[in-house]
This record gives structure tokens, C-alpha cells and sequence, in this order.
């Protein structure tokens, strides 16, 4: 798997948020780039950039060292990109992805749902008993969906996330 702009991308923004992938562009190649320096160069407040830098330190997507200020006697920190953790945690996003698309697509194997002609809610043969099959957002009678095309699309997702597995 190569590490393309787009894979990094991804999986910042899954594991921290959108407003990471900015940080992580601007330390990308770089090694020990001072947190105040990001927040000065993407114009962005430092608390923000100390939340994001975080972030990606729990997922261990940067790294960081800590030297003291001589002068105010606080501690900068350093940060740097950690492109080996990017792999791995792309797996562990698609595992989880498939994880819940097969747990999904059991229970569309396994329940029978039940749906109005507005289709305002979706809801299961108990929920529907205690409606007494009537919907409760617009009161239309609710008649049982065929949940077939969703069963088909799901296999086909997952289909396709074990191929690239």
C-alpha cells in the first residue's frame, strides 16, 4: 500500500477530525516543529492546535519532544509526523468498517422491517406491534419492506472492502 495524500487524509480525518488534516499537512516532512509555530503559520489559536495535536498524539500520529524556555521557564514542545502508524491504522479503520457492515447486514438478514408509504420511520415487528402497524410520525398504515436491494448493496460493500483486505 503506498502512502498517498489521500490515504493520509483519511485517516486523519477519521481518527481526528477535519481540522487536523491541516496540521497534518504543514508538519508532513518536517521533524520538531514547534506547536507555536503551527498555530502561527495556519493562523489558527494555539489552544486549537494543542486539542488537534493531541488528537493525533492518542492515535499515534505525531510524536513529540519537550525542551524548557530558558527565559519563562515553560516547556515547547516539538512535533513530528509519524507516516509508519498511517498503515496500520488504515487497517484498523477498514476492519472496523467491515466489522459493522456485517453486523449490519445480519440484522437485515434477520429482522423484518416495516415501513409507511411516506416512509417516515423504519421499525421493527415489535416496535411495529406496539404501534399496532400504524406510523406514529403521520399515522399511515405500515406494511413490511422487502429489505432485499439493501441486503444486496451491503454484500457488495463488503465484498469489496475484503478484496482490498
Amino acid at each position: 500500500m503506498r502512502l498517498t495524500n489521500k490515504l493520509i487524509n483519511y485517516v486523519v480525518k477519521n481518527v481526528a477530525g477535519e481540522e487536523a488534516i491541516l496540521i497534518v499537512d504543514y508538519i508532513k516532512g518536517k521533524s520538531n516543529i514547534s506547536e507555536f509555530e503551527i498555530a502561527e503559520e495556519l493562523e489558527i489559536d494555539i489552544k486549537i492546535v494543542r486539542i488537534l495535536l493531541y488528537r493525533l498524539f492518542n492515535q499515534n500520529l505525531v510524536s513529540s519532544t519537550r525542551k524548557k524556555d530558558k527565559q519563562k521557564g515553560w516547556y515547547i514542545y516539538y512535533w513530528t509526523l509519524n507516516k509508519e502508524q498511517i498503515k496500520y491504522l488504515f487497517d484498523n479503520i477498514q476492519n472496523d468498517k467491515l466489522g459493522r457492515l456485517k453486523d449490519r447486514l445480519k440484522r437485515e438478514q434477520n429482522t423484518i422491517f416495516y415501513v409507511c408509504e411516506n416512509k417516515c420511520i423504519r421499525l421493527n415487528f415489535d416496535q411495529a406491534i406496539n404501534f399496532e402497524f400504524k406510523c406514529p410520525e403521520c399515522g399511515c398504515l405500515m406494511e413490511q419492506e422487502d429489505n432485499a436491494p439493501k441486503i444486496k448493496k451491503l454484500e457488495s460493500e463488503i465484498k469489496v472492502l475484503e478484496i482490498k483486505a
